[in-house]
């Protein structure tokens, strides 16, 4: 990558000072539609494109990828309102997509004869806009109308229209909101709860909304009633509706932070605060009140366990009762996945040492749960999602690394389940096995992974290696079939490796606690500890070891860089958080406070500034090649957390290449051909530099 002369001398002169608090001489880049930075953005896209797209791996990855994510064969996930099956769907004739729908009887047949409902193709053509899709709530219980969320570019801002799903078009006169960060939730047929933009000082220092509004339909946004409204340093408030036969609720909730907020159920128009934990979560089913834990509770004589899910009957609790069921009890490897409501059932998911286990548990007379096993596949990562509140379906999903996705139709107690769909497969499996290991920490921890690698691989550390990861905001990292890692990476002769590092979710909330604020360095530990057995057990050496990241996980990879550049051979760093002394100040960085910490606390800012990559890179260090890699639709993850740093490696004399998608948000892309095209540029440099 080649900097203009002109810009080259400022960007020398300043570049040292950064971890001593200068003045940042990148400012200037995050200036996301400013003409300077988009030319510097342009001609960086030029040097990475024509380098990549000229490798021998690019064109035959790019279509390999683009016809497995066109394909008519991949599995149409739906659902379910009132009589029909709901999907969206992309592909190469329908590049914006369709929203489109079958009945259950058409959708088991193995080319069903879809309806489309809306088509964001002509309907962007026709408004001369380019929508992205972001989703419908469906007004329950009659489904004939739908606030459709419209996207431009790919951003989480969306245009929010009421939308008519009998006669197929948008309501005249109906709700309608402008750009902004919404929220929206039915509450009946002719009023819905509001979380917009609704003018100054309305949004939170995160950019969400802070005020919840009842708006009625027929009158103007300005009249409606203000609901809730919340601090300008929390992260937003928004409203949503629960709604099964014969129980309906409303709730508002605070978000004080990502890990902390209040939940208020609405009664009478009046949202009363509901008496549990800030750190956890709540849910309803039927009758009953269901909390899951973060951290223990002592209430009354009881001491409720971190990742603990209890149950207890709303009026009960409402009474002033706090003697729960404990409907999932975690272990030191056993870990709450999900959780979800049938018309008479919970189907509780738990994560067993990164590997799923289905239970139902049931409500008695006498106030007992019972609990009994839900029969799934012994491998493999595993999903069980209601189909409707009015009866006891459910899809069950199943994935793993190698085997195709399938996808089922049960019913708690019913008959055996339906096979609905299976995707093909995308790449030859054969010759392939999954295993699963563990590296030691640094602080002796015993940290997972799971490895994807030609049976009997000779053990002389030649074998090029992806190894991926996230850590962080308690999601994990579970196996998942993926046709494009398989066509780019396992059939052309590499490994692959995905970490089960702290700051994730794979054993609850202790295993992400371990790794918030200032433990954050021992997700990076793990990191390096899985990245160093590889060697040691000579799978690859790190010459030819690659790791790739996005979002979180690109902070990651930023980190990797600057700590351990001996480790890697490449690095590829995607929608990257980076610069984290100013990520609090940049679109929504202040929400993630509870995450990382808060860089303007100086007591804060001295554990952050340790592995902040924009603040650590140094001129006589000796990395690897990085491939930097954004949008500048992003609204939420800032794109000049990568523009900066990537100015700044190379005012520093490394070599990167940096590369960003016009469009997209805070994804590969906003259609099929951008997400191949984003894909193809990172296996063909990975290639490059791994083999």
């Amino acid at each position: 990558m080649r900097t203009p002369a002109f810009l080259l001398v400022g960007l020398l002169s300043a570049r040292l000072s950064l971890a001593q608090g200068a003045a940042d001489p990148n400012l200037w880049l995050e200036d996301v539609d400013g003409a300077r930075a988009l030319d510097w953005v342009r001609g960086q896209n030029a040097i990475a494109q024509r380098e990549l797209e000229a490798s021998p791996d690019f064109k035959a990855i790019h279509e390999r990828l683009l016809a497995i994510y066109d394909s008519k064969e991949r599995i149409p996930y739906v659902a379910k309102h009132g009589d029909h099956y709901y999907n969206f769907w992309q592909d190469a004739q329908h590049v914006r997509g369709i929203w489109r729908r079958a009945t259950p009887a058409e959708y088991r047949k193995g080319d069903p004869a879809w309806e489309t409902v809306l088509d964001l193709d002509a309907l962007a053509a026709q408004e001369k806009e380019n929508w992205v899709w972001k989703g419908a709530e469906v007004r329950y219980p009659d489904y004939t109308r739908a606030i459709v969320n419209l996207s431009r570019g790919g951003g989480d801002a969306v245009v929010a229209r009421e939308f008519d799903m009998e006669a197929k078009a948008f309501v005249r006169d109906g709700f309608a909101l402008a750009e902004a960060k919404s929220s929206v939730a039915w509450r009946d047929r002719d009023s819905i709860y509001v979380s917009t933009d609704f003018g100054p000082d309305t949004l939170t220092s995160s950019g969400y909304p802070r005020i919840v509004k009842l708006w009625l339909r027929g009158t103007e946004l300005d009249k409606a009633a203000a609901v809730y409204e919340c601090q300008k340093a929390d992260v937003g408030s928004q409203a949503f509706v629960s709604d099964e036969p014969g129980f309906h609720r409303e709730f508002v909730v605070r978000e004080i932070t990502t890990f902390t907020s209040e939940n208020f159920l609405v009664d009478g128009g009046r949202p009363v605060r509901l008496d549990v934990p800030a750190d956890a979560s709540i849910g309803t089913f039927r009758d009953q009140l269901t909390v899951k834990l973060r951290t223990d509770w002592a209430v009354g004589a009881m001491t409720y366990p971190s990742g603990a899910l209890l149950a207890i009957p709303w009026d009960k609790f409402l009474a002033g009762g706090r003697d729960f069921a404990v409907l999932f009890h975690p272990g030191p490897r056993v870990a709450l996945a999900e959780y979800g409501g049938t018309r008479h059932h919970l189907i509780v998911n738990e994560l067993d040492n990164v590997r799923n286990r289905l239970y139902v548990q049931t409500p008695q007379p006498d106030g007992t749960w019972e609990r009994v096993p839900l029969p799934a596949p012994e491998f493999g990562t595993i999903s069980a999602v209601p189909a409707e509140p009015e009866s006891d379906d459910y899809f069950l999903s199943v994935t793993d690394f190698l085997t195709p996705s399938s996808y089922y139709l049960g019913a708690v107690g019913g008959p055996e389940r339906i096979l609905l769909k299976q995707l093909p497969s995308f790449f030859s499996a054969e010759g392939l096995e999954v295993s699963q290991h563990e590296a030691v920490s640094k602080d002796g921890t015993r940290v997972p992974y799971f490895q994807v690698a030609r049976r009997g691989i000779p053990a002389d550390g030649s074998a090029p290696t992806l190894l991926e990861g996230y850590g962080g905001f308690e999601i994990p990292m579970t196996p998942r079939y993926s046709g494009g890692t398989g066509a780019s990476w396992l059939e052309r002769g590499g490994v692959y490796v995905l970490a089960n590092i702290r700051g994730g979710g794979e054993f609850g909330p202790a295993w992400h606690q371990a790794a918030v604020k200032g433990n954050r360095q021992r997700a990076y530990d793990d990191f390096i500890a899985i990245a160093e057995d590889l060697v040691s057990r000579r799978v690859t050496a790190p010459r030819h070891l690659g790791i790739m990241g996005g979002s979180n996980g690109g902070l990651l990879m930023g980190v990797m860089l600057t700590q351990r550049p001996d480790l890697f051979g490449a690095v590829v760093c995607q929608v990257p958080l980076l610069d984290m002394r100013r990520y609090s100040h940049l679109l929504a960085g202040a929400s993630w406070m509870g995450e990382y910490g808060n860089p303007d606390v100086p007591e804060e800012w001295a554990y952050i500034s340790r592995y902040s990559p924009y603040q650590n890179a140094r001129e006589d260090a000796k990395y690897p090649r990085v491939l930097i890699m954004t949008s500048t639709r992003d609204d939420r993850v800032h794109p000049g957390h990568a523009r900066k740093f990537a100015a700044e490696l190379e005012a520093q004399h490394h070599d990167v290449l940096y590369y960003e998608n016009i469009e997209g948000g805070h994804s590969a892309g906003a259609n099929n051909k951008e997400r191949a095209y984003f894909f193809a540029l990172s296996y063909a440099f990975l290639l490059k530099q791994l083999r």
